[in-house]
């Protein structure tokens, strides 16, 4: 059993799954559960799951076998952009109506995929299975595989009924419809050395700023999967020699995959920061044993982080000292943070992740500080507790976080699916470091804390913390001393 922390106040069953770092003091995390019925978990659905990883193939037709409802999430959510073809853009759904549900989807479907493939004639088409489909029987399987047959393309079914299990089975239902294109061609040789970039999105155009570097040094990428992926790169991605995973929790499972029914290897990477962002360059250069690809990996690290090093320092000397708070939907970002707030002088008191593992948050233990909470699966009022107790000045999130973290007079950062500015390579890294900056130094702080501030009761211990504040540093801990004499209860209110 943890040590279970008291900075919060939750379920007694939640209670496992949080826990304050301290010295001395070993323990596990539950983690890797389902959800606690009644706890309103931040968490998405095995079909979000399936959706997100499966949805930046930029050519394929993604088929929503459900209520129209389900449908909403799409590409607006994901933000992955592409560089040639865009029909992930476009929303499709068979709109399953009460009559659909009493007696059965499956004409449905199928005449969907004969509409979808007379007029967008797609290289695929991915079907996801929602609740409902789940719920009334209909067999997926069967229909897809009649309908490959009929219009002569492969049309994959997708498992993800939302209630059968956590976001990590989507992220493995994605990958099984994957498994079903890759080695279906052969591919283009044009180098000796040869990639492919895994869990890594595009979100905003990351890969646009990652794959030039290992082309500087004459690696060539066969896919990106999935972002800018397209049905024919994923195709050809078992004649890489090396697949470098960067979301671990959504792409190790395939990679593993790979490993065994191709013989290529894999290594975890992460492209974001400039520490990270180098040992993936130098890892990939020691697998191939090639000198001359060493030599242009340290040209590139030299240079490119002596490039944006003066802004980032001038950036670091406004934001070291402030406190963050990072909750992920897996562990993979949530630890590359840790180092990227190091880098910038900030400390992390607060970590969490919708999906992380048991060997995840050991990492995540052996990075952080004493003090320091680390959460799995958290929800709403239990981030909001911490977010004040902890004292945290930005909370780098997904768009669910965003506005509880506004609510509460805390800075935010978008790390996940809607912002719309790359956060990988170095110019990445560089406009991550601005957009901190302009957050955390933003003067509407100070407005939004005044307010919140205003007519509430000072609650029983924070005059003592408002009286060290003051002895503290103003800079660093003043604004936030006046935004944690809130009453927590009204906090709590107001998030609801």
């Amino acid at each position: 059993m943890p040590d279970i922390t008291s900075v919060v106040d939750t379920l007694d069953e939640r209670k496992p799954y949080i826990e304050l770092k301290q010295a001395k003091k070993s323990s596990e995390l539950a983690c890797d559960n389902t959800s606690i019925a009644g706890s309103m978990s931040q968490r998405a659905c095995v079909y979000s799951g399936a959706r997100v990883a499966l949805n930046p193939v930029t050519d394929a037709v993604h088929l929503v076998h459900g209520p129209i409802g389900c449908a909403s999430y799409t590409w607006d959510i994901r933000g992955s952009l592409s560089s040639d073809k865009e029909t992930f853009r476009t929303s499709f759904s068979t709109d399953m109506k009460e009559l659909d549900v009493v007696f059965g989807g499956e004409k449905k479907l199928s005449k969907s995929i004969d509409e979808i493939v007379e007029l967008y004639n797609p290289p695929v088409i991915f079907v996801y299975s929602t609740c409902i489909v789940g719920i009334i029987g209909d067999d997926l399987e069967a229909v897809c595989k009649d309908a490959s047959e009929r219009v002569g393309i492969p049309v994959i079914p997708v498992k993800s009924e939302g209630f059968k299990g956590t976001k990590s089975d989507g992220y493995k239902a994605a990958c099984n419809a994957l498994m079903q294109i890759i080695g279906t061609k052969e591919p283009e040789i044009t180098s000796e050395y040869r990639i492919n970039i895994f869990g890594d999105y595009n979100v905003a155009g990351d890969v646009w700023l990652v794959k030039p570097l290992f082309e500087k040094m004459g690696i060539q990428v066969i896919t990106s999967m999935t972002g800018d992926a397209t049905v024919d790169t994923i195709s050809k991605s078992h004649g890489a020699q090396l697949n470098l995973v960067q979301c671990s929790g959504s792409m190790t499972y395939l990679a593993k995959w790979m490993m065994k029914k191709y013989g290529i290897p894999f290594t975890k990477v992460s492209y974001f920061g400039i520490e990270d962002l180098a040992i993936a360059l130098r890892t990939t250069a020691e697998f191939f044993g090639s000198e001359e690809m060493m030599r242009i990996a340290e040209e590139i690290i030299e240079k490119e982080t002596a490039r944006i090093m003066p802004e980032i320092q001038a950036i670091r000397n406004r934001v070291q000292g402030k406190t963050a708070a990072i909750y992920m939907g897996g562990a993979a970002k949530a630890l590359t943070l840790i180092k990227g707030f190091r880098e910038l002088g900030m400390e992390v008191v607060i970590i969490g992740t919708q999906t992380g593992k048991r060997d995840d948050y050991k990492q995540i233990s052996y990075q952080v500080k004493d003090g320091t909470v680390i959460v799995d699966d958290a929800n709403p009022l239990e981030l909001a507790d911490l977010l004040v107790n902890q004292k945290a000045d930005l909370m780098v999130a997904g768009v669910k976080e965003r506005f509880l973290a506004y609510k509460l007079g805390v800075s935010f950062c978008d790390f996940n699916h809607d912002r719309v500015i790359e956060f990988e390579g170095y110019d990445g890294f560089l406009n991550f470091a601005r957009e901190i900056d302009t957050s955390i130094n933003s003067p509407v702080w100070g407005y939004v804390r005044s307010k919140l501030g205003a007519g509430t009761t000072q609650t029983k211990g924070t005059s003592e913390s408002a009286e060290q504040n003051t002895a503290d540093s103003k800079k660093v801990v003043g604004e936030r001393s006046n935004m944690h004499d809130i009453n927590i209860n009204t906090l709590q209110g107001s998030v609801i």
